[in-house]
């Protein structure tokens, strides 16, 4: 019942015609350098056991074979099948060590997408983008949203995961002031929405044991 209501959102949402949100929206609790909130590694999930394999599980179903992938707010794990055979991997992250440790980069960036929401990579350089539990900590989700959809090729998909679960300082206003998790994929399938690079996202409800373990959702989008 809840994944068909997760569903529901994106397949019915309406959008303004303009980009709705404020600078306020984007605003946070603490407003110092990401760069320095991550400067100590985190060697741990940032969800718990059940929602990582239920992630896992979904990339094992969904990934075409032998993709060339961006992961966007990598840290030292991507949550990729073990099994899973990528041509090439890419992260983009805040902590080198964190990114040093990640057994399926192949390369990796430090980057602070809230100073510069720009990836280093040419035009349609992948098939698959990434992004695990960090989209609500975006500042700049437009600019990063249409990164993402630069360097996608065409019909290349991305894949957006979130929980409830976050650092709330960090967080943005936006997100932390939706009521339910029903706004939070509202927001994320907006995001798609106005780079108007994407055809229309499809949003899943990974929760493994709804209520009793971490919550986790997914919206996904092909790049037109």
């Amino acid at each position: 019942m809840w994944g068909d209501r997760i569903a529901k959102v994106l397949k019915e949402a309406q959008y303004p015609e303009t980009w709705p949100y404020t600078a306020q929206d984007f605003s946070r609790l603490d407003e110092s350098s990401d760069l320095l909130f991550y400067s100590h590694p985190r060697l741990v999930y940032h969800i718990d056991d059940f929602a990582v394999r239920a992630l896992t599980k979904f990339y094992r179903q969904h990934f075409i074979p032998n993709a060339d992938i961006l992961d966007v707010c990598s840290s030292w794990v991507s949550h990729y099948p073990d099994d899973y055979k990528a041509r090439w991997v890419a992260g983009i992250g805040l902590n080198e060590l964190e990114l040093s440790k990640n057994p399926r980069l192949d390369t990796y960036d430090v980057i602070d997408l809230q100073e510069n929401p720009t990836f280093p990579y040419p035009n349609e350089r992948f098939d698959i983008v990434t992004m695990v539990v960090s989209v609500d900590y975006l500042t700049k989700p437009l600019q990063v949203f249409r990164e993402i959809g630069r360097v996608l090729r065409s019909k290349g998909t991305a894949y957006i995961s979130f929980s409830n679960r976050c650092f709330p300082t960090k967080a943005v206003s936006v997100w932390l002031s939706a009521s339910n998790d029903w706004q939070r994929v509202y927001i994320v399938g907006s995001f798609f929405h106005y780079t108007e690079m994407f055809d229309t996202p499809t949003a899943y409800d990974l929760s493994p044991n709804w209520g009793i373990t971490d919550p986790l959702y997914m919206v996904t989008a092909n790049k037109l």
